[in-house]
């Protein structure tokens, strides 16, 4: 057996691991300069060979960690491989690693890269040879030279520890102190054997007591079982009087208890009618509410028709004002349209006339100038007019003269012919707004009477739907109430229920109910008390039966299952939960009993 390999790494100078091989199976030689790591590895060797490096403290464990630059160095170790192709080593290997690793607060032994313990690594060792009280398989640096300027009796007591003759001695030490011991045990067994007798007298004596005390304690037991039998009898006889008083008082009870089952049910009752009494008195108090809310809604519509009333009696006495003030001003206009016909036949005779007379005198003039003509032709021209001008400037007068008249006559027949059209359309015009307003009269009236006639039937309809609307607002109230009721009634059997069951499922069954509504998870059917009916006297065997499983949780699949826990674990939500797959859950056929006393309870559940 020889050393083949030597790993060091973090121990001593050896920051990074180093290698070590191959190794001469006798002779071997380390050379190099100073400082660069000879004594240290022979010191690693000697970490895990010998017995120097036990029951270290921590600061000294820190002195054999690598103290350097860079990062600290947390943990060493130094790994030794031997060759044991003989066979030294008791492994049935080749090859043997013993790997020692240190740090701050550990010290630990591998065997071929298994965890093993100290004692079991120096075992291995002492049987290889590596005896613990014979050290001497390492030889230190400047112990050779010790020896050789030694006296003769450190070399005598250094020849007795190679030559193993300490160990004899350290056992003569030991027997010794073993032989001590015994003397000491001897010692103390002698003084115990001594107690022993002495406590052997006494039990004689207390023997002798014993029997006396035996003797007069028969005589006692039979006193006492005379006494005692007597007692008996006595007793007997009072127990059967008792148990005659206790089956009349039995039948007494039996009647008690059917009076108070009455009593019991007869309150039930009453507590139901009562409940029921306090519904519809809640109910009625509704009705009343609602009603003095529609008593007010009346008056309120009383006063908004009262105010309407008044609003169309204002209307209609505007309207009979406007109808007054229109006849009014058709009076006016139709006696304004009589004036300007009056003035208008007054006008038109004198138009007449003053026409006539324009054309009389035009014909007069005609005839006088023709006359006039006549005249000078006949006397002659030359006698009027000195001359020929002033006879045509005569003349031109004349003829301005009767030309501006003419044209005056004409501009006045057109001013007369002007106010007479205008006076003409003036009267259409009345009597077209006469004509329109008494239209729109009879319109407005046909309207009113309309209006009237919808809001009558309008109010019918109002009337209708606010019978209606009480009644559905009275149905309304009946159903919370109703509601209201039944809600409680849940509340308390879900809070009975509760009770029944540990906080850790309600918890669970809380959870799940909250992730199934917040991520709207599929597949998850709710508890198993929640998906079967029964009747009510099967409560207690399906209870007993079932036990807390009513409270597992129905799932389609189990990925649903993991679904919910991977959520519940991530949210770290409290609870106990068990899951029913359908996916993995198997039925089989189970005969049941066909006595008659005997009845399949699963036939007396309803499920889907």
């Amino acid at each position: 057996m020889f050393i083949k390999q030597v790993v060091i790494c973090g121990f001593r100078s050896y920051r990074n691991e180093v290698i070590v091989e191959p190794f001469h199976p006798h002779h071997n030689c380390v050379v190099g300069r100073n400082g660069s790591g000879k004594s240290n590895f022979f010191l690693a060797i000697q970490f895990v060979l010998s017995d120097e490096f036990s029951h270290m403290r921590p600061e000294q464990r820190q002195q054999l960690l690598h103290e350097g630059s860079g990062p600290r160095v947390v943990n060493a170790y130094v790994e030794i491989t031997f060759d044991n192709s003989d066979n030294r080593i008791p492994i049935d290997k080749e090859e043997v690693t013993i790997r020692r690793m240190i740090g701050f607060k550990k010290d630990q032994y591998f065997l071929d890269k298994k965890n093993v313990t100290k004692t079991d690594v120096m075992n291995l060792l002492e049987s290889a040879g590596f005896s613990r009280s014979n050290p001497y398989y390492i030889v230190k640096q400047g112990r050779i030279n010790q020896m050789a300027i030694a006296p003769d009796s450190q070399r005598l007591k250094l020849l007795r520890e190679v030559a193993g003759t300490r160990v004899y001695d350290e056992r003569k030490e030991e027997s010794l102190s073993i032989l001590k011991e015994t003397e000491g045990k001897i010692e103390k067994i002698d003084e115990f054997l001594q107690y022993i007798e002495e406590r052997l007298k006494t039990l004689e004596e207390e023997k002798e007591e014993l029997k006396e005390y035996q003797k007069w304690d028969r005589m006692h037991r039979s006193l006492e079982y005379t006494m005692y039998d007597k007692e008996l009898r006595e007793v007997r006889d009072k127990l059967e009087s008792i148990e005659q008083q206790r089956l009349e008082e039995g039948d007494k009870t039996k009647d008690l208890h059917v009076d108070l089952s009455s009593v019991a049910a007869e309150i039930k009752f009453l507590e139901r009618e009562l409940k029921e009494l306090e519904i519809k008195g809640s109910t009625k108090r509704s009705e009343r509410d609602q009603l003095l809310e529609e008593r007010q809604l009346q008056i309120r519509q009383k006063a908004k028709l009262e105010l309407d009333l008044k609003d169309l009696d204002d209307v209609v006495n505007d309207d009979a004002a406007n109808k007054g003030g229109a006849a009014e001003e058709l009076t006016d206009v139709e006696g304004q349209i009589k004036t300007a016909k009056e003035a208008l036949d007054q006008v038109i005779p004198q138009y007449h006339e003053q026409k006539d007379i324009e054309e009389s005198c035009a014909t007069q003039l005609r005839i006088n100038e023709q006359r006039r003509s006549e005249l000078y032709a006949k006397k002659g021209r030359n006698q009027e007019f000195s001359d020929q001008s002033k006879r045509d400037h005569w003349i031109k007068d004349e003829l301005r003269s009767y030309g501006s008249s003419l044209s005056a006559k004409e501009e006045q027949s057109k001013t007369v012919e002007k106010e007479v059209t205008e006076t003409k359309e003036r009267i259409e015009k009345i009597a077209e707004e006469i004509q329109e307003r008494t239209e729109n009269l009879e319109e407005r009236r046909k309207e009113m009477e309309e209006t009237s006639k919808e809001l009558g039937i309008a109010r019918i309809k109002k009337d209708e739907v606010q019978s209606k609307r009480k009644d559905l607002w009275r149905q309304d109230s009946n159903f919370e109430q109703s509601l209201g009721t039944s809600k409680e009634q849940h509340d308390e059997a879900e809070r009975q229920l509760r009770s029944t069951v540990s906080k850790a499922f309600n918890n669970g069954i809380d959870a799940i109910k909250k992730i199934v509504r917040e991520k709207n998870i599929d597949g998850v059917y709710g508890p198993l008390i929640e998906n079967f009916k029964c009747n009510e006297k099967f409560f207690t065997a399906v209870e007993v039966t079932a036990g807390n499983r009513l409270f597992y949780i129905i799932v389609d699949t189990d990925k649903t299952a993991s679904q919910i826990l991977s959520i519940m674990n991530k949210n770290k939500m409290n609870g106990e939960v068990n899951f029913l797959p359908l996916n993995r859950l198997s039925y089989k056929e189970t005969q049941y009993p066909t006595s008659n006393d005997v009845i399949p309870m699963v036939s007396k559940l309803e499920y889907n």
